[in-house]
């Protein structure tokens, strides 16, 4: 059965062109990229050993091997991490049977008394599925009216993928998707993504699915909004990790002078407080 980290490494040696590396290119090869053999020489291991990790027969291969396949493809350091945390769930997954389990949503108190100092900024406080914890009243005037926080447990993740509103709200709507199913598998617990997976996935279908196998990592730029007051924001955004608590408080500014005059427009017209969610 294949593992993500054999997905993984399979995507990127077929997304990588052999000429690039300074290999020759096999125009009637029907697979795309570079070839099984010249990857496992080039990572300096045998082509049936890449065979057991990329088809998941073999799920423990030593940091070494990883760090040579990560060189051998010319990883980046965002795709060289990402390649080391799917070994170490590929390694978890065979030593423990995984048993789904709902995340926590306590805020501690401190970092409530954070997010208000914030206010009227806008700000949230989230997790790694997506779980929107707590908001400023700016966040809930810029996204008002857009569905995102009419669930009494709002998560990005779930309306994103299943809610038709996302894809209008959102202007770079398939950007944010690689985004949010990539960032999944960070999550702060192999029990946790297993629990949000299961309960996703029967919703999203295969846009969550095919997203979150692909495993294209990131370059998160400018965040495009068009609000259905028919204002559209461009926000730069700050996250600031809260390591004590698998949590992030993400921080939206304004990327230029029109965004910061509408968001002080649907303040005016949104009259909301600080909402944490437990």
């Amino acid at each position: 059965m294949e593992t993500p980290l054999g997905k993984f490494i399979r995507a990127k040696r077929d997304s990588t062109q052999p000429e690039l590396l300074g290999l020759q290119r096999y125009d009637r090869r029907r697979a795309p990229g570079l070839r099984r053999l010249d990857l496992a020489a080039r990572a300096g291991i045998s082509v049936e050993y890449l065979a057991r990790i990329e088809q998941g027969r073999d799920r423990n291969p030593s940091r070494a091997v990883i760090d040579s396949l990560a060189d051998a493809l010319c990883l980046n350091a965002s795709e060289r991490n990402h390649l080391r945390y799917l070994a170490k769930i590929a390694s978890d997954e065979c030593a423990v049977h995984i048993r789904p389990v709902p995340p926590p949503w306590h805020v501690r108190p401190s970092v409530l008394q954070t997010l208000r100092l914030l206010e009227p900024g806008v700000a949230i406080v989230t997790n790694r599925l997506g779980d929107i914890l707590a908001h400023t009243t700016g966040y809930q005037a810029v996204t008002s009216g857009t569905g995102l926080l009419d669930q009494a447990r709002p998560n990005l993740n779930r309306y994103l993928f299943t809610d038709p509103r996302a894809r209008t709200f959102f202007t770079d709507w398939d950007d944010i998707a690689d985004e949010q199913a990539f960032d999944l598998w960070q999550a702060p617990s192999l029990e946790n993504l297993e629990w949000l997976t299961s309960e996703l996935i029967p919703a999203a279908g295969p846009e969550f699915t095919n997203r979150l196998c692909r495993h294209v990592v990131p370059r998160p730029g400018v965040l495009r909004l068009s609000h259905p007051g028919g204002h559209e924001l461009r926000l730069t955004r700050e996250m600031l990790e809260l390591p004590m608590d698998d949590q992030q408080l993400v921080v939206f500014l304004p990327a230029c002078d029109r965004s910061a005059q509408a968001i002080d427009q649907l303040q005016r017209q949104s009259h909301g407080r600080l909402r944490s969610i437990s």
